[in-house]
């Protein structure tokens, strides 16, 4: 069965106001009208508490939470009128959530459902809300693929991670030990690799359309087919379509396409170092 859980976040442009911790914090000074005694109830410590305060009131603007000569229970704060609506709008909009997420996992258990008495293709909630998961992922690296990692291979500094394509091109990056442990890397998690367009060469494949004939000290030569080229007056974008399904973009000279002939649906290489690969989890 599909378990979905969510959250609700506050933002106003670019300020940040806060989420659920923070309106629980909220809600704990007003019933107690004690920092104190609020943190304590939430499970921060008093300076972490007053911090948030801090946060909270700069990205509103206005107070949310003002000192006061006394307090109920003796307390020394109190909630501004701002706080106590927008604790009430937090609790409805959260309440409406609910319903909301519990009928997204009704429709998702439906459609699992539909799909396992189904013979044809079906639903598949589990991958549909992976995707969409995957489009939250916002970068400035204009190549961004996703895959499982297939091994790390361990060193003294650096890690040598192969990632597996869905199509199964395998893509290998060297990064730090740190890193490795930091994104809890291992063989069958999934990750994601970013190259930027500008770390990408184009190369013409030899006579088997797969590979470079020559020496090259980059570990990552994908194949596939030209399919599309965006002229520039110095440079051009060339974007590839791997064998197996995804795309690559290049920034290349405008030069060398003319050098390499390059046009849509010939073979090429997309070609890149290990050093070049950054990558990510979700």
């Amino acid at each position: 069965m599909l378990e979905l859980e969510g959250a609700i976040w506050f933002r106003a442009g670019a300020r940040e106001w806060g989420g659920k911790d923070r309106i629980a914090l909220l809600a704990a000074i007003g019933d107690h009208g004690s920092i104190t005694a609020a943190a304590r109830a939430v499970g921060l410590s008093y300076k972490a508490a007053w911090d948030a305060i801090d946060a909270m009131n700069n990205s509103a603007g206005e107070p949310l939470v003002a000192r006061a000569a006394g307090g109920k229970g003796g307390g020394g704060t109190q909630l501004t009128e701002r706080a106590e609506q927008l604790i009430r709008t937090y609790r409805t909009l959260e309440a409406e959530h609910r319903r909301f997420v519990a009928w997204l996992g009704a429709q998702a258990d439906a459609g699992a459902l539909a799909s396992e008495a189904s013979s044809g293709p079906g639903a598949d909630p589990d991958r549909d809300l992976a995707l969409m998961r995957r489009f939250t992922v916002r970068t400035s690296a204009r190549n961004k693929l996703f895959g499982y990692v297939e091994s790390v291979l361990t060193g003294a500094v650096n890690d040598e991670i192969t990632l597996r394509l869905p199509g199964g091109q395998p893509i290998v990056a060297t990064i730090t030990r740190e890193s490795t442990e930091t994104l809890g890397l291992a063989a069958g998690v999934e990750a994601f690799a970013l190259i930027k367009a500008s770390s990408v060469l184009i190369a013409v494949p030899g006579a088997d359309g797969l590979h470079f004939e020559g020496q090259l000290s980059a570990r990552n030569q994908l194949p596939g087919a030209v399919s599309r080229i965006v002229p520039g007056a110095v440079n051009a974008e060339v974007v590839l379509a791997l064998d197996g399904g995804g795309t690559v973009a290049a920034i290349v000279p405008a030069a060398a396409v003319s050098e390499l002939a390059l046009a849509e649906g010939m073979r090429a290489l997309a070609i890149f170092k290990a050093s070049s690969v950054i990558v990510g989890t979700l």
